[in-house]
C-alpha cells in the first residue's frame, strides 16, 4: 500500500473526555477510511445499527463464508454489496494475523465474526482528526473485546482500533460494512501511551 507524504508533527494531549463505545449501541458515525474521495450520501444512508444488522446476516450465510479462500501466509477478502451504498467485504484471518492500529475516518462501520475467533483493542476517546503526528494518550483509554463466532459490534466515526486473531492454529472470518464508503484510512505505531501516524491510504490502495 503507498505512502503519503508525512503530516507536521505535533505533540498533542487527547483532551476529550474518554468515551466507551458500547458494541450494541448505533452511533451516529461511519467506520475505516477518510477523504480522498467524496462520500457517497443517501437520502437513506443506513446507521450503524443497519450496517450491524446487514454484517450479522450476511454473516450467518453459511455458503458465501465457505466460499471465500483461505491463505495460511496472508488475509483473503471478498467485495460485497452493503445496504444503501455501503461498502462491505467479508474478510479471512490466518492464524496471528491482524490489522495494526488505524481509524476509519469520516465512515462509521459494523463488524460480526463469522468463523473463528477475533480479539479488537480499540481507544475509548475522541481524537484530533488531523494536524497531528505524534499524541500522547490520556490514561484508561484502552479497551479490550474477545468476539466469538456470531458476535459483532458497531462503532462510529474516527474509530481508533486494531483487530487480531490470536488463535495459533485457526483461521477466523467476518464481515464488515462501512458507511459512507471508506474515503482513506489512517495507520498508526503505538508505544506506551504516544500514537504515532505512519501513513494514510486510500481507495486504490486497497480495491
Amino acid at each position: 500500500m503507498g505512502s503519503p507524504a508525512p503530516t507536521p508533527s505535533a505533540s498533542l494531549p487527547a483532551s476529550a473526555p474518554a468515551v466507551d463505545t458500547d458494541p450494541t449501541a448505533a452511533p451516529s458515525d461511519p467506520a475505516l477510511s477518510d477523504g480522498a474521495h467524496p462520500a457517497v450520501v443517501h437520502s437513506q444512508a443506513p446507521t450503524a445499527a443497519e450496517l450491524l444488522d446487514f454484517v450479522r446476516r450476511t454473516a450467518e450465510d453459511t455458503a458465501l463464508v465457505t466460499s471465500l479462500p483461505l491463505d495460511p501466509e496472508g488475509r483473503t477478502w471478498l467485495r460485497l454489496e452493503g445496504p444503501g451504498g455501503s461498502e462491505a467485504w467479508l474478510i479471512a484471518w490466518p492464524p496471528g494475523t491482524g490489522t495494526g492500529w488505524h481509524d476509519h475516518a469520516e465512515s462509521q462501520g459494523a463488524f460480526t465474526v463469522a468463523a473463528g475467533g477475533l480479539r479488537e483493542h480499540s481507544l475509548a476517546a475522541r481524537l484530533p482528526t488531523d494536524g497531528w503526528k505524534t499524541l500522547e494518550l490520556s490514561e484508561d483509554v484502552d479497551r479490550t473485546r474477545q468476539l466469538a463466532t456470531g458476535q459483532g459490534r458497531a462503532f462510529g466515526r474516527h474509530h481508533v482500533h486494531e483487530v487480531l486473531n490470536e488463535s495459533e492454529h485457526e483461521h477466523a472470518v467476518s464481515v464488515h460494512a462501512y458507511y459512507p464508503p471508506l474515503p482513506r484510512i489512517r495507520r498508526y505505531s503505538r508505544a506506551g501511551s504516544v500514537l504515532r501516524l505512519e501513513q494514510t491510504e486510500h481507495p486504490e490502495d486497497w480495491q
